[in-house]
């Protein structure tokens, strides 16, 4: 897991819910960094500089592609 390549930062879990099932579904290897403590202790977010999205390097490119449209298309935003 050393090897892996930190592709996004995260403040908190239901932030990138519908791209972690975007990320399984297209079977990229990838981990949160971070998720499990600040699922528990969610005020250690900033401490810790929050959830680190990481995804192997022979995924990277799709996993990026995967990142953008969810960023672009995404029409969950609280209005």
């Amino acid at each position: 897991m050393n090897d892996f390549i930190k592709l996004a930062v995260f403040t908190y879990p239901h932030e990138y819910t519908v791209l972690k099932l975007l990320l399984e579904k297209e079977h990229i290897r990838f981990f949160f960094q971070n998720e499990t403590v600040i699922g528990v202790i969610p005020f250690y977010s900033n401490a810790l500089g929050g959830i680190f999205l990481k995804v192997h390097p022979e995924d990277l490119k799709e996993a990026k592609t995967i990142l953008e449209d969810y960023n672009f298309e995404n029409h969950l935003h609280i209005v």
